[in-house]
């Protein structure tokens, strides 16, 4: 009877998406959109992640847990190193690096970093709307640490600190962030249960020689303050249908940002002798995206060292298909 639950709950995972519309859900915060800053710190970093929506916070631990739950890098058996790049669109690019090392006292360091940069962009006025044959560019960039301790059989925690510098031609500015996180693992079906709080922080402006702005206008151009781009997120998981071969888990998650509505996110993955994974997923009242996301991941090796192959892509309505790929070592030797 379990098994036949386990079946169609997976398979009502893999079929909301060609059932759902792109705003399903009452749009709960809408009025919120592009109040908050450094925006580049919500753009998934985990290819994984991408392939399943977003739906991460309570997945099984892997290299690039710095970027969704700090508390899951307390289950990890090795140290790790993970790397992944994300063709955001309109020539803008994100770059993520983490390394994981487990400690002797059920507890787990890491250090991440997440860069951002927009490539040469031209310098534009009233007057000389093609551009003044000038270039600027911009680059956003986060260093975060990690602890995570695991206090129990069951139960994790952790805390993640950042420190986020952003430049754009005369102006930067430069503030510091918070993640909060824990992970609840249950004995049925591998269930389990997270919630992280991401980007806790002050207000951020930026500051640098301000512009003169002498054109149908008076005085220069006025320097605000903006909250971080916040959010709170409960997620589930569990392993929907599991043999020896054939694995399926299915995710649902809960993300309420401070700077736009509340939503949902649905994903599944199927994994196959723990060799291939395909992720699929959808994202529930976010506007601009209609279509599901996919991924997939291939194990290999490097020398002794067990690598993963990582991509996912997110289909968005206004700016094309994103792209993520990635790389994951685990430092430790081939199981045989």
């Amino acid at each position: 009877m379990l098994k036949r639950i386990s079946i169609l709950f997976s398979a009502l995972l893999l079929c909301l998406p060609l059932l759902s519309s792109g705003q399903i859900l009452p749009n709960f915060g809408g009025q919120r959109a592009g109040l908050s800053t450094l925006s580049f710190l919500k753009n998934d970093m985990n290819p994984r992640s991408v392939g399943m929506s977003g739906a991460s916070i309570a997945n099984e631990v892997d290299a690039y847990c710095a970027a969704s739950n700090p508390a899951s890098l307390a289950t990890l058996t090795e140290n790790s190193i993970g790397m992944s790049h994300l063709l955001v669109g309109a020539g803008i690019q994100q770059s993520f690096l983490s390394y994981q090392h487990k400690l002797k006292n059920e507890a787990t360091i890491g250090l991440s970093v997440n860069s951002l940069n927009s490539g040469d962009m031209l310098v534009r006025t009233e007057f000389q709307p093609d551009g003044t044959g000038q270039y600027f560019r911009m680059s956003q960039n986060a260093l975060k640490g990690n602890y995570s301790l695991k206090l129990s059989k069951m139960f994790s925690l952790g805390v993640g600190l950042t420190y986020i510098y952003e430049t754009m031609q005369t102006y930067n500015t430069s503030t510091a962030a918070i993640d909060l996180g824990f992970l609840y693992q249950t004995d049925f079906k591998n269930l389990r249960f997270a919630v992280v709080v991401q980007n806790f922080g002050g207000n951020s402006s930026i500051t640098g020689d301000a512009i003169q702005v002498e054109y149908n206008r008076d005085g220069s151009l006025e320097l605000g303050q903006y909250s971080l781009p916040t959010v709170f997120k409960m997620g589930f998981a569990m392993d929907a249908y599991k043999t020896d071969k054939h694995l399926i888990v299915g995710s649902v998650q809960l993300n309420n940002p401070n700077d736009n509505a509340e939503n949902i996110r649905i994903g599944a993955e199927y994994e196959y002798a723990k060799l291939l994974r395909v992720q699929a997923g959808y994202k529930l009242s976010v506007k601009g995206q209609s279509y599901p996301s996919f991924g997939f991941g291939y194990k290999s090796k490097i020398g002794v060292h067990p690598l993963r192959i990582n991509y996912g892509m997110n289909p968005t309505n206004a700016m094309g298909t994103q792209h993520i790929f990635g790389l994951q070592v685990s430092i430790n030797k081939m199981e045989r």
